[in-house]
């Protein structure tokens, strides 16, 4: 039986130690311990590193490029046939020479000292390779981050410090430096390296992360820290209370939580309140321009695929200590053995006869143990039937997901039967398809993700997701089964019509989003008229000398009037061509008038016009004080053409301006091609209504990372919103054109639309966070991995 636990005092916290632990020096030799198997993990996976640049640098060759880049890849292929080995070896002794004697990310001498007498130049070569290995670091840091931080808070608790020292070798940028060393003392040149960088980037950051995560588990094992708790490393300026950046993690930027793209500081204030997720919001609602000000600052964020990625990467790296060649791709597609096939039908048939009676009302209690009991009864007798390790492994893994995925409790009853019976045509593709285990984009992942966003954020005390989704879903999985020997096509086609499906759904059939859609469309449709009318407003008045009030009338405000008119009641409408011919009127009264009969018709005409503009601008929904603006600035705009003050235009060039102002809709420039921007034509804001929120506030200058990850946003996909008060889930029903415009919809039916500039300043400040820190089907990979790692016999047994 274990002894008592102890507990020891740390700076900032307060942990138990078990008793072999108890002594400073036992706590010591571990975490001294630690710092060997890491230094044996990258020795291990260093083969393998170098194995794929240089693959990496030999399919490059085949790619179509330039002269100049096609010589660089040449010279570079060369270098590395010549000098990998030797490129190795100096990784390898650097790192022991580093877990020895202690590692440094910039070597004496190599930096002035501040402060010290006189100036000295840095040259060119130091500064290049201080640059090289700051973004090998910064690389590294985007994809292991969580596991580092983990890692530096164990390893500190050990040593009774509170930071790990600069130069520590469990650093980033001390590998960093060690394979930039290695590389220029195998007589490769920074050039080289910087052809090489993205596959440098990408295989150090997965070693690294993998590094990491054995030794979390190895720590965790001997009972250090299991459950790190992270607020204590997050630093709060006094005066705003803003977040700032973890210290010591090398690159000043924020700590990156790899599953959802977010800052890990920002996820931990959103978990500390005790009073739950509103609370921490409220609190920090003040200061979210600040926060936003310091994220902006920092480098683009680590991205939710790339943790996706690092999940899958690990999970092949550990199937391959149990079967080398399980997750090599190159082998290509592989045919499902007749005796797994015909087990796999069977159980496939099992599935359905034992499904197809399940009422849409039973609960999920009832449903889960049955389809667990059925699920692994099946695997026993699949394995039975496998012929091969991997087929038995492929087997192992597809049901451990498939577990984690019928046991989450957020996917509805009805639902999860139908995920249930996905389970044999997915594995049928696993098993033929290596790729399925290789990369995040294999259609049947991307499927199953993409039904799982869509019903896992409904209020699960309902458990209903709408007789119309809940149909499709049906409608897709049983076209799956139909065509059992399809494999990838099947999944590939069904996830298009999913896709199509959803935009028809939630624009015509969902009546909570159906209006909602409606009004975000017409906004769209305006704000695209308005962008093509001021653009060609522009072009006719270009050498047309017309007073510059004049001038900013006609392309700030008249172009939103026609292109509310054209959208109300049709380009072609007459009252499309009233508001037209208003524009003309006024441009003409706006000339010079040298003579009185001139001067006359002006008057009689002024008080028509001037009823014809305010009724435009009315129908744009304008405001009667910004109306009398703009009405006032015309009159002195018009008082000037009785002055001669005015230029005069030929009577000819009129009779153009009114010809090309009739038939303006022909020469308007595509509508695919032009960008909804605010700067262009009038706030966004002024199509708020009762039924539409238009978000024109709020955030700051996001990344381009920022805007990258909001154009990617997934429609059905459910996000918390965090504005005006109300923090609720919304659910993303619609893109526009080029994805300019989104809008998102929540149960209650509150609609909410966002410009993309606005979208990713909203997801930067931490204001529109996802539903699901993963995937379903990253969720259910990194389940089964946990379970592997506890158990690696699984595979095989």
């Amino acid at each position: 039986m274990p002894g008592p636990w102890y507990r020891v005092g740390i700076p900032s916290r307060t942990v138990c130690l078990p008793p072999h632990m108890a002594t400073n020096a036992n706590a010591a030799q571990l975490a001294s311990e630690a710092r060997r198997l890491y230094t044996d993990e990258l020795v291990k996976g260093l083969p393998n590193l170098v194995r794929h640049v240089v693959d990496g640098a030999r399919h490059s060759l085949d790619k179509p490029a330039e002269y100049q880049t096609a010589q660089r890849r040449r010279e570079l292929m060369q270098g590395l046939q010549k000098s990998a080995r030797q490129w190795l070896a100096g990784m390898n002794d650097g790192l022991r020479h580093v877990l020895v004697h202690g590692g440094s990310a910039a070597q004496p001498g190599d930096l002035p000292r501040p402060g010290g007498k006189g100036m000295s130049l840095v040259d060119d070569d130091t500064i290049d390779r201080e640059i090289l290995t700051s973004r090998l670091a910064l690389a590294i840091m985007d994809r292991a981050s969580w596991e580092f931080s983990d890692l530096r808070s164990r390893i500190a608790m050990l040593e009774q410090r509170q930071e790990l020292d600069i130069h520590d070798a469990l650093r980033a940028h001390v590998l960093a430096r060690v394979a930039h060393d290695a590389w220029r003392g195998a007589s490769l040149s920074p050039e080289d390296w910087r052809e090489a960088q993205l596959w440098l980037h990408d295989e150090f950051a997965m070693l690294c992360e993998e590094a990491y995560h054995e030794i979390n588990r190895w720590l965790v094992e001997r009972h250090v820290l299991p459950d790190v708790d992270l607020r204590p490393l997050i630093r709060r300026a006094h005066d705003s209370g803003a977040v700032a950046t973890t210290s010591g993690s090398g690159p000043s930027r924020p700590a990156v939580m790899p599953s959802t793209g977010r800052p890990a500081g920002l996820a931990a204030q959103l978990s500390a309140p005790g009073s739950g997720l509103g609370a921490g919001l409220d609190s920090r609602r003040s200061n979210v321009g600040e926060e936003t000000r310091m994220m902006t600052r920092a480098a683009p964020l680590a991205r939710g695929s790339d943790h996706a990625q690092a999940v899958l990467g690990r999970l092949n790296r550990l199937v391959g200590r149990q079967l080398p060649g399980f997750s090599d791709t190159s082998r290509g597609p592989a045919l499902v053995t007749p005796r797994l096939s015909r087990a796999i039908e069977l159980a496939q048939n099992s599935l359905k006869q034992r499904l197809v009676s399940v009422p849409h009302s039973v609960s999920p209690a009832l449903t889960t143990p049955m389809l667990i009991d059925e699920l692994q009864q099946r695997k026993q007798l699949l394995k039975h039937a496998a012929s091969t390790p991997n087929e038995r492994a492929t087997i192992e893994i597809v049901a451990m997901m498939f577990q984690s995925i019928l046991t989450d409790d957020r996917i509805p009853a009805a639902v999860r039967v139908w995920f249930a019976r996905l389970q044999m045509p997915v594995l049928r593709v696993a098993v033929g398809e290596p790729d399925f285990f290789a990369t995040i984009d294999h259609p049947a992942r991307r499927l199953i993700d993409r039904m799982g966003a869509c019903v896992m954020g409904f209020d699960n005390s309902a458990q209903a997701v709408g007789d119309t989704l809940e149909k499709e879903i049906k409608r897709v999985v049983q076209v799956v089964e139909a065509y059992p020997d399809t494999g990838r096509r099947v999944f590939q086609t069904v996830l298009a019509e999913f896709e199509k499906f959803l935009e028809h759904y939630f624009r015509n059939e969902n009546e909570t989003t159906r209006k909602g859609v409606s009004l975000a469309q017409q906004v769209e449709q305006r704000e695209t008229m308005a962008i093509q009318y001021t653009i060609e407003l522009r072009r006719m008045l270009n050498e047309v000398p017309v007073q510059e009030g004049v001038r900013q009338f006609l392309f700030q405000v008249w172009a939103d009037v026609l292109a509310t008119t054209g959208v109300r009641f049709g380009p072609q409408s007459a009252e499309t061509k009233d508001m037209k011919r208003a524009a003309a009127d006024l441009i003409w009264s706006a000339s010079a008038k040298v003579t009185r009969d001139e001067r006359a018709e002006v008057i009689r005409r002024l008080p028509l016009l001037l009823k014809r503009l305010r009724d435009g601008m009315v129908n744009a929904h304008m405001s009667s004080e910004r109306q009398e603006e703009h009405i006032q600035s015309l009159n002195n705009s018009l008082a000037a053409a009785f002055t001669a003050k005015a230029a005069v235009i030929p009577t000819e060039r009129l009779t153009e301006l009114m010809e090309r102002l009739e038939t303006l809709e022909e020469l308007l420039p595509d509508a695919a091609d032009l960008e909804i921007d605010e700067s262009m034509v009038l706030d966004l804001s002024g199509h708020e209504s009762s039924e539409l929120e238009v978000v024109s506030e709020g955030g700051s200058m996001p990344t381009p990372a920022m805007l990258s990850w909001a154009r990617e946003l997934l429609v059905g996909s459910w996000y918390m919103l965090d504005y005006r008060g109300h923090n609720e889930a919304m659910q993303l029903v619609w893109h526009g054109m080029r994805r300019q415009l989104s809008m998102f919809v929540a149960p209650s039916g509150r609609c909410v639309l966002f410009q993309r500039q606005r979208l990713a300043a909203f997801l930067q400040a931490g204001l529109l966070l996802p539903a699901q820190d993963e995937a379903l089907t990253v969720k259910a990979t990194r389940s089964a991995l946990a379970k592997l790692d506890a158990d690696p016999s699984r595979l095989m047994n």
